[in-house]
């Protein structure tokens, strides 16, 4: 109760702040930030009910003129008044509760007379308090202040609103009797699993004067965060966050006294005040009451003697009624860490100058384009400032993705939309199909994407590569937009084939030799050159290797000649040439034969070596055609390669490759 005693000490000061009091002390340019670093921040510590609307369920006076007494000290005769809302000095109305509350001309409102429960039993006298704030606020304290000579209730439950007045949920409780006019127990313990809940009290009945108004002014305050096990990491917290903020307040008045049968709890009460029979109520009135009820007689000529006879006879007692002089609610308009202020906006509303891109009348969502983390509450650790989405200026609009955000490690988490100047992608960082990137300009240039030129004809798609924009040429095309045919092709005029291949007459040289391997000696018709009459004529004259040729071999192969193998101690191969070959793809062979792709043994007859038929070298790829059953050393029995002049042996190309494989595909028409 010691902090709830310094904030009522202080409490007149808060709502009469001198705006003169820290005019000499610097204010910083913007309480958010540290220099250029976002920090949390929050609005001032104020009032929240100062000059607020307060609508009361019943107010004195207002259906019409009422009697009313109090007494000032207990055995005192009571005085007598007339409440009258339609004058100005006798009118008790809700906008009291919340203006300047003034010690020394204090302003009340007060409820309709009651008549006095006489049982635990007789209904609640329900008489409602509702305060509308106007904005979200984080509460510190609700205080009541009765009017002076007034009794401090016996029941009251607190409530509050967190979305202006659609939903309510109990914020306290204060009754002599918990349980059984409420069902809570007395004094309840809080922890941290039951933290949002209310508490029922008695303890109202003991502080801030006698329970029946006497001594000094009595009151009743509610600390918020009093008791609760996670006040001291309110910063942490989200329950006790949502715990105090509340957008209305509602106090429901629901017994002034316990009936004193059924109020085992307290102390004994005087019975007389309660009753109405102690002999101070018999006495003549006062001469102030007299003139009173004269003026009131005079003002108001349409009430009958009768009526105001009645009224006093009746009302020459102490009443039943609930009077309140101020209503106070301490508190910080609800920013979330993102403000220093609250002001009113265009619409007339209470809001939040929003800081650390944030928006909305509490701070509460990033504010567009800043979503690339999620939004969170400011802490005295972190600013939680919301991050403008990376878009390389492509785009004016984003949005969070959580997964995205969890695998970039909690760093990135923004998607752009609506990517412009022909960009694509999740930062709007490439260019999209059908364009390529300029290598001249940077990614944040509006025209950092230009369009692919690929030509009609000569290029098979309108998709270019998005780095280089080289378009997809068709065969024989080239050039980075598919304009120009490549070397050894040349223009046609048809829209599939652009550029066909120029015809060369020396496509694939070899022998040129009787099919039918029945042919002449190889030693006549003179020799080969450079070697006089010694060589025979080669067999062949150069021309192209055709399908009948390809049909008539048992292997064809692509293989790479290694080198020389020394085969003078070797009997069996005498007279041939030995050769490492690695044979790298095989077109063509028999299905028992022994050719395998890899290293093999290669045998070439000395004499058609030296007459350079055929012409072999090492480190050279070779295209060779033969048969495998020729009776040499070469043979399958000895596992050799054996090449003689009626193979046919070339010096590689790689263009050739396509027209083997088409050899091969076509070799189920050979005879």
């Amino acid at each position: 109760m010691l902090t709830l005693t310094v904030i009522l000490i202080t409490l007149s000061a808060i709502r009469c702040e001198d705006k003169y009091l820290f005019k000499d002390q610097k204010i910083p340019d913007d309480p958010c930030y540290d220099e250029d670093r976002p920090k949390s921040c929050v609005p001032e510590f104020v009032n929240a009910a100062f000059g607020m609307n307060v609508k009361a369920s019943s107010t004195c006076g207002v259906v019409a003129p009422v009697h009313y007494c109090e007494s000032t000290e207990a055995g005192a005769t009571p005085q007598c008044h007339i409440c009258d809302d339609r004058q100005p000095k006798t009118r008790f109305p809700a906008s009291y509760l919340t203006d300047l509350n003034n010690p020394s001309n204090m302003t009340c409102w007060r409820s309709e007379p009651l008549p006095p429960a006489t049982s635990i039993d007789a209904p609640p006298d329900n008489v409602t308090l509702t305060l509308s704030l106007g904005k979200k606020y984080e509460l510190t304290y609700v205080s009541l202040q009765f009017c002076p000579h007034t009794p401090k209730p016996d029941s009251i439950a607190i409530f509050k609103s967190m979305d202006y007045g659609k939903t309510w949920q109990a914020f306290q409780f204060y009754s002599s009797q918990c349980r059984r006019v409420y069902g809570r127990p007395n004094r309840a313990t809080i922890t941290k699993a039951n933290e949002q809940e209310a508490r029922c009290t008695d303890a109202h009945r003991y502080t801030g004067g006698d329970s029946l108004g006497f001594g000094q002014t009595p009151r009743i305050a509610f600390s918020t965060l009093e008791g609760r096990p996670s006040a001291m990491d309110f910063d942490v917290s989200s329950v006790l966050q949502d715990w105090v903020t509340a957008t209305d307040i509602k106090v429901v008045f629901n017994r002034l006294h316990m009936p004193v049968s059924d109020n085992l709890d307290l102390p004994p009460i005087d019975e007389h005040l309660l009753s109405g029979k102690d002999e101070y109520f018999t006495k003549e009135p006062s001469v102030q009451v007299v003139n009173e009820m004269q003026a009131f007689e005079t003002d108001d000529p349409k009430t009958g003697a009768n009526t105001i006879m009645n009224t006093f006879q009746q009302q020459h007692q102490v009443t039943h009624q609930y009077a309140v002089a101020d209503l106070s609610v301490g508190g910080r308009c609800k920013c979330n860490g993102h403000a220093s202020r609250c002001v009113v906006g265009k619409d007339g509303q209470l809001a939040c100058e929003c800081k650390h891109n944030t928006a909305g009348r509490d701070c509460e969502r990033c504010k567009p384009f800043h979503f690339d983390r999620p939004w969170s509450r400011a802490t005295s650790r972190d600013a939680n400032e919301c991050k403008a989405c990376e878009c390389n200026q492509h785009a004016r609009r984003c949005r969070f993705n959580m997964e995205l955000y969890k695998l970039s490690g909690r760093v990135s988490g923004g998607v752009c939309l609506k990517c412009r100047h022909f960009t694509a992608g999740r930062h709007c960082h490439y260019c999209r199909e059908g364009y390529y990137r300029d290598p001249n300009k940077q990614i944040t240039h509006r025209k950092a994407c230009k369009p692919c030129d690929c030509h009609p004809i000569g290029a098979s798609g309108k998709t270019c590569n998005q780095n280089s924009g080289q378009c997809p040429c068709k065969d024989g095309v080239i050039g980075i937009t598919c304009n120009r045919c490549a070397k050894g092709y040349q223009q046609s005029r048809s829209h599939i084939a652009p550029c066909i291949k120029i015809p060369v007459v020396q496509m694939m040289a070899t022998e040129e030799e009787d099919d039918g391997y029945g042919g002449e000696n190889p030693d006549s018709n003179g020799g080969a050159e450079g070697n006089g009459d010694t060589c025979g004529k080669c067999k062949a004259a150069t021309r192209r290797l055709n399908l009948n040729k390809y049909c008539k071999r048992d292997f064809a192969i692509m293989a790479r000649v290694l080198s020389h193998i020394d085969n003078s101690e070797d009997e069996h191969t005498k007279g041939w040439v030995r050769f490492m070959i690695y044979v790298e793809y095989i077109y063509k062979k028999n299905r028992d034969s022994r050719i395998r792709k890899g290293t093999m043994i290669m045998v070439v007859p000395e004499t058609d070596l030296n007459c350079k038929c055929p012409k072999i070298k090492d480190g050279k790829q070779y295209l060779f055609l033969g048969r495998e059953k020729d009776d040499s050393p070469g043979g399958t029995i000895s596992g050799n390669l054996g090449i003689t002049q009626r193979s046919i042996v070339i010096e590689w190309r790689d263009e050739w490759d396509q027209r083997m494989r088409r050899f091969r595909r076509r070799a189920r028409k050979c005879n």
